[in-house]
């Protein structure tokens, strides 16, 4: 069962809100929706976890499940959603049972699933076309980002819909910024994740040169992190690299899907991206020795 830290939340009128997959991520952020107190009716496609989730969260007023996204989406306000790449998206807001189909004129979709600016744009002109608002919004901060309701939330859509949303997901977010037209959350989340290849290859890089050198590390990460090499992931990932720890966090696998829609957006748009590239394969190679679902710190574990 996944936990929640409960925040201070901002007194807002209570909305009625959709919430459509409920993994890692979503699930905790549901629940920061229902603890704010707005009625959240929730679905997932193993719906044996919405029922979990309002067995969860009976502190919510009139939280439920759906068994479709349409039926979820119906008389919601705002609709969120976070399921796991374009095709899990377009299957829970397109077609006969999809979110848009149950959607009420005006009503504003926020899609925080870390997917291609392409399918953001193509969802946004959708929705648009049938007399909804479509924001892709990816976030950053991770499970423990959810779990606290301190993500970082890059929106790409239409000011007007983003001002009345953010309130709202202000329940599990610590910023909610929009940085441009739809699709350009999608592309932020690609910086955010290119910056974030580079440092983990580097810190592993350091930790595996310092260890071989015969340095005690942990004492070494203390006093460099006092320093300009400090960084999230020096302080937070630093000395469980240095303990060979990586059963938690963001996968393996998850980060080799991010930075596949990177690489082919760079492909696209003619960006020369040599390091990312570099960190791809050797994230292949971790999973080539069985870490798909550790921690994204553990390209440390090639150097050993």
């Amino acid at each position: 069962m996944n936990s929640i830290s409960v925040k201070a939340y901002a007194p807002i009128a209570p909305r009625k809100v959709a919430f459509l997959g409920l993994g890692v991520m979503g699930y905790p952020m549901a629940g920061h929706l229902a603890h704010a107190g707005h009625e959240v009716t929730v679905y997932n496609r193993t719906a044996s976890k919405s029922i979990a989730w309002c067995a969860q969260f009976t502190c919510a007023n009139g939280s439920k499940h759906a068994q479709t996204p349409r039926l979820a989406a119906q008389q919601a306000d705002i609709v969120f959603c976070c399921v796991g790449n374009d095709d899990d998206l377009r299957s829970v807001t397109l077609g006969e049972e999809g979110a848009f189909a149950g959607m009420k004129p005006g009503a504003v979709l926020v899609d925080h699933t870390t997917a291609s600016a392409t399918v953001a744009r193509e969802l946004y002109a959708v929705a648009k076309a049938s007399g909804l608002q479509f924001i892709d919004a990816p976030v950053s901060g991770g499970q423990a980002g959810a779990q606290n309701g301190l993500l970082t939330v890059m929106c790409g859509g239409d000011p007007a819909a983003i001002d009345a949303v953010q309130p709202v997901a202000m329940a599990y977010a610590k910023a909610f910024t929009r940085l441009g037209e739809s699709g350009a959350g999608q592309l932020a989340k690609m910086v955010n994740q290119i910056c974030i290849a580079g440092l983990v290859q580097g810190l592993a890089e350091a930790i595996a040169f310092g260890q071989q050198a015969g340095l005690d590390m942990n004492q070494v990460l203390e006093v460099i992190g006092k320093g300009a090499a400090q960084s999230w992931q020096l302080d937070n990932r630093g000395k469980t690299m240095v303990a060979d720890q990586f059963d938690f966090g963001f996968a393996v696998d998850w980060m080799r899907k991010d930075l596949g829609l990177v690489l082919s957006e760079a492909k696209r748009n003619g960006a020369r991206l040599p390091v990312t590239a570099l960190v791809d394969q050797f994230y292949a190679d971790v999973q080539h020795m069985g870490g798909q679902r550790w921690d994204t710190s553990s390209l440390i574990k090639r150097l050993r």
